[in-house]
């Protein structure tokens, strides 16, 4: 078992470049191919879980019938306290579980790199704290959230979407755009209304100033895996029966 268990909802839908930065933190993964049946694990045993993408919504148990376990889990890591990063289907995920809203096909589609605005809020999150006030976010979505759980921390908005990411409790995290999308796999998306060449020449062109960002946070939400598994690693030792 790794320190990270990493869900993905898709084939295209992988860690990318945020799985080789939980790496270099030091930390193991535990990738689970939900999507091509592999099980999601009865408890979640793990110093922190990333829930991915997918083209689902939370509650597709019929397209998706993975995703009631990963609620089950979503919901037992917000009871237990465990660091929690949803992107995309999986930060709505995270919203739905602790008692908020995702809405199908709402508002205006948001397809390759667009500002997204850190609200004052974010000044001592953990994991958001003192980034740009503008920084550039990777999104490929048509559904979104439309209410934040209760008590929810409101971090980031665009114009088109105003809930991009939230805190809920302590160590859940939720997020609209993808962190660890490169410009390359946007090569791979084709949505009605935008030219995929303009599309990817400016995820190209914000790059440089994103990547380091995104790399920032990760390794704060990577930092605190670490200290959970060492927490983990302590309650084990110390419940462990003496040798004789």
């Amino acid at each position: 078992m790794g320190d990270v268990l990493i869900v993905q909802n898709s084939r295209s839908g992988g860690p990318g470049r945020l799985g080789g930065w939980l790496e270099e933190a030091g930390l193991e993964l535990d990738v689970v191919l939900a999507h091509e049946g592999a099980p999601l694990p009865a408890r979640l045993d793990h110093a922190a879980m990333i829930m991915l993408g997918g083209g689902y919504l939370p509650g597709d148990d019929d397209k998706a019938p993975w995703l009631a376990d990963a609620r089950r889990l979503v919901g037992q890591a917000l009871e237990d306290g465990v660091p929690v990063f949803g992107i995309c289907l999986g930060g709505q995920l995270l919203a739905e579980v602790a008692g908020g809203e995702v809405t199908a096909d709402t508002g205006t589609p948001e397809n390759g790199s667009l500002p997204l605005t850190i609200r004052p809020e974010a000044a001592d999150d953990p994991l958001f704290h003192g980034l740009p006030g503008v920084v550039p976010a990777i999104e490929h979505h048509k559904d979104a959230i439309t209410r934040l759980p209760g008590g929810a921390v409101w971090l980031a908005e665009t114009s088109a979407c105003p809930y991009q990411a939230f805190r809920v409790g302590e160590r859940a995290w939720g997020v609209q755009f993808h962190p660890e999308v490169l410009p390359a796999r946007i090569r791979e998306w084709r949505v009605d209304g935008f030219d995929p060449g303009e599309v990817y020449a400016r995820a190209v062109a914000d790059e440089p100033v994103s990547t380091p960002i995104w790399h920032r946070v990760t390794a704060r939400f990577a930092a605190l895996a670490a200290g959970a598994h060492d927490v983990r690693a302590e309650v084990s030792a110390s419940t462990s029966p003496s040798p004789a």
